[in-house]
């Protein structure tokens, strides 16, 4: 296995450790091993753990984006979306982020990397939909494409986190009465 193989079985190995065991358990030689790849291989692309879970990150979110249909307008891509990360939303998902945001309280390294992983617009999953949107003219080029996802992700926290429902009425009530007012539609 090379190249970009390799570093698929390396990220997807991070990502499965990381859900199975948490950030303190995980280590380079249970990713090395788990992947079939050397240490000397992992250290060579990231300096450290942390950057390894920012990439394992970075890679599943940038997948996850590209199965997230063009309904063809504005609305229907936001609800698309919603439902995407609703789907997203996995025990094991929440698990792996719950347990990556409890260690970097104690971790400013993985903190750094997850800040980093956080603002970077491109890995969005809103981000397509409203480059599409402005392209169609239903929205100004100058569209917060962060406000979006930060608002849509709270709301989607609070839901998970309090146990109420992520069903098709909050998509719709999200969507409706939050998200396209914000962008002022």
């Amino acid at each position: 296995m090379r190249g970009e193989a390799r570093e698929r079985a390396i990220l997807d190995a991070t990502a499965e450790l990381v859900a199975e065991v948490g950030y303190q358990a995980m280590t380079v030689d249970a990713v090395a091993a788990r992947a079939r790849a050397s240490k000397a291989t992992i250290y060579r692309r990231w300096r450290n753990k942390a950057e390894l879970v920012k990439a394992a990150l970075d890679a599943y979110d940038a997948g996850f984006n590209l199965v997230i249909p063009d309904t063809g307008d504005l609305r229907g891509d936001l609800v698309a979306v919603m439902e995407a990360m609703r789907a997203k939303a996995t025990d094991r998902y929440l698990a792996l982020l719950d347990g990556l945001i409890t260690a970097a309280r104690y971790d400013r390294v993985l903190a750094a990397a997850l800040r980093e992983h956080q603002e970077d617009d491109e890995l969005s999953p809103f981000t397509a939909g409203l480059q599409r949107a402005v392209a169609r003219g239903e929205l100004p080029a100058d569209v917060d494409t962060a406000l979006v996802h930060d608002v849509a992700e709270a709301l989607i926290m609070r839901q998970l986190t309090t146990g109420l429902p992520f069903d098709a009425a909050f998509i719709d009530r999200v969507v409706d009465r939050v998200l396209l007012p914000l962008i002022g539609r």
